[in-house]
């Protein structure tokens, strides 16, 4: 799953208006945000195998240190902790924490059966992603929606904070679409450094909120 995390991130604003969007969306997406760099270590390691369906083009052979239930707890227990005792807010805190669980969650839906509940445990996955067009209206209007409760519960404070707002709401989208219709990279490796790419949403979703306060 991709915008369903993203517009996840987004609700969550409602929920903790102190917290910034790119501390939310870089929570949504952590072990997204982290896997590349263990696949370019060889820690994870992940395959390209020919498939019509495009959402089925990558075979997560391993990957226990981002993607398990049991990692993403304690990812979660750390970031939201480290949030809470920099920033002096508990609730801020669970909320980011909460997050970082809620990728393994969300993944689940989609996923093969190929999430691990612990490092060399069991995996599982409820296989939305057999069906391209169940995905697409998930993911649709979990960002919608997403969208929506972050529009009211935040105010532009100045043209750049009406603007870029929804240049950051086109981004996502196109690059979603633009992931899965384009053809699939040349190798692990290139699959690697484009995804550490992703690192910036977070940073785009900070600059947003520099200009936008709680309404």
């Amino acid at each position: 799953m991709v915008l369903g995390h993203y517009g996840l991130a987004l609700a969550m604003k409602r929920a903790a208006p102190r917290v910034s969007l790119g501390t939310l969306t870089g929570a949504a997406q952590l072990a997204d945000l982290i896997w590349p760099v263990l696949l370019l270590i060889g820690l994870e390691h992940v395959s390209i195998v020919p498939n019509t369906n495009p959402l089925l083009r990558l075979s997560f052979d391993s990957y226990p240190w981002t993607h398990s239930l049991l990692t993403a707890a304690v990812w979660g227990v750390l970031a939201g902790g480290a949030y809470a005792g920099i920033r002096a807010d508990r609730r801020g805190g669970v909320i980011v924490g909460l997050l970082v669980v809620s990728h393994w969650v969300l993944d689940w839906i989609v996923h093969l059966p190929d999430l691990p509940l612990y490092p060399g445990g069991p995996r599982v996955g409820l296989e939305l992603w057999r069906s391209m067009s169940g995905t697409m209206v998930v993911e649709t209007a979990m960002f919608v929606v997403g969208v929506a409760v972050y529009a009211r519960a935040t105010r532009a404070t100045d043209r750049v904070g009406r603007w870029a707002l929804w240049g950051f709401v086109a981004l996502l989208p196109a690059l979603y679409v633009a992931s899965i219709y384009t053809p699939p990279p040349a190798s692990v490796s290139a699959l690697a450094w484009a995804a550490l790419a992703g690192w910036l949403i977070p940073l785009f979703g900070w600059w947003v909120d520099r200009h936008r306060v709680a309404s």
